[in-house]
């Protein structure tokens, strides 16, 4: 039996906080022009105190329910990709899961940074494929801003918290949106060009120690961006490929919304006009796994994205991890 991975609803989530770049001139050493010229963000939204990934979670993961016409009750499965969980333990989707009032799912946490919500979309499609009548429920949120230090005016411009949310199931040939294709990739041996250290086995907490840079998000920024346009474009390429397909193919791209530099040259890169390239980050920023399906659902809600549209989706993200997910609506 062919198994059809059929999205039966997205969901989209913001913080109400907005810290402009107005803003963040009066905490570092930076201005808008600064910002705007090499990142193309102008605001980000910033949870508010005591607002954790899992709340995030909630509010896309409600939208999205809604939108399948489905209760959480319904789900089998809970995936949440993020590297900002509430904690350790329990996991962001077992807090998720007790948030939504149901219990029984089987309920897991993926990181993949910002390759996270197609890490999960993956994970999703083999529980589907496994068990027909799999309903899953996937969430990447992230409060990247409490991984952000504040003094580091290279980094804490890029960064703003959101989430989003899409419900899969198995479903009939000509039923849409289905999922065609995603490819995934990963290479361990530049994980140091882009970090987050402090915290884990290797860096441990030791009780009254003080928090240093390595517990916050460090990057090499040049190296990053040669390696998040290049992994992008050749996978897009590769999954397209695989389909018989080429960029003219392609009516929305979708990339991780990194920075505006990134997205403008994987569309190049591709041969993909900007026109028919989606980009929501100067309003958010780089919210890392919530990235792609916030962009998604907010392309849907804004008539971007339409019934036929053929939707390619490219993510890179810390580890190195990167993909491409292709999707016909």
């Amino acid at each position: 039996m062919h198994t059809n991975f059929i999205l039966r609803g997205f969901g989209h989530y913001a913080p109400e906080r907005v810290l402009t770049n107005a803003d963040l001139e009066k905490i570092v050493d930076t201005t808008d022009e600064w910002i705007t010229t090499r990142t193309g963000i102008k605001q980000r939204h910033i949870v508010a105190e005591g607002e954790a990934s899992s709340d995030m979670g909630l509010a896309a993961a409600r939208k999205a329910l809604a939108a399948a016409n489905m209760a959480a009750s319904e789900l089998t499965h809970i995936v949440f990709a993020t590297f900002t969980p509430d904690y350790p333990i329990p996991s962001a989707a077992c807090v998720l899961q007790e948030k939504l009032g149901v219990s029984g799912q089987m309920c897991l946490d993926v990181q993949a940074a910002c390759s996270g919500f197609l890490y999960a979309m993956e994970t999703a499609r083999g529980y589907v494929a496994l068990n027909p009548s799999a309903r899953v429920l996937v969430v990447a949120a992230e409060v990247v801003t409490s991984r952000v230090n504040w003094e580091d005016r290279a980094t804490c411009v890029l960064f703003g918290d959101a989430a989003g949310a899409a419900v899969l199931t198995n479903g009939d040939a000509d039923e849409t949106p289905r999922v065609v294709d995603i490819m995934l990739g990963a290479d361990g041996g530049l994980g140091d060009l882009l970090t987050v250290r402090g915290g884990g086995s290797a860096i441990p907490y030791k009780l009254g120690q003080s928090v240093g840079e390595e517990y916050f998000v460090e990057f090499q920024g040049r190296e990053v961006f040669k390696h998040a346009v290049r992994q992008m474009t050749g996978i897009s390429e590769t999954l397209l490929s695989r389909h018989g397909l080429a960029s003219a193919d392609v009516d929305v791209l979708i990339p991780h919304q990194a920075n505006w530099r990134i997205i403008d040259a994987v569309g190049r890169k591709l041969g993909i006009p900007v026109e028919r390239v989606f980009s929501n980050v100067d309003r958010y920023g780089n919210t890392s796994a919530a990235s792609v399906p916030v962009a998604l659902s907010e392309a849907l809600e804004l008539g971007v994205i339409k019934p036929g549209h053929r939707v390619l989706v490219p993510t890179f993200g810390g580890g190195f991890t990167w993909g491409a997910m292709l999707v016909q609506f």
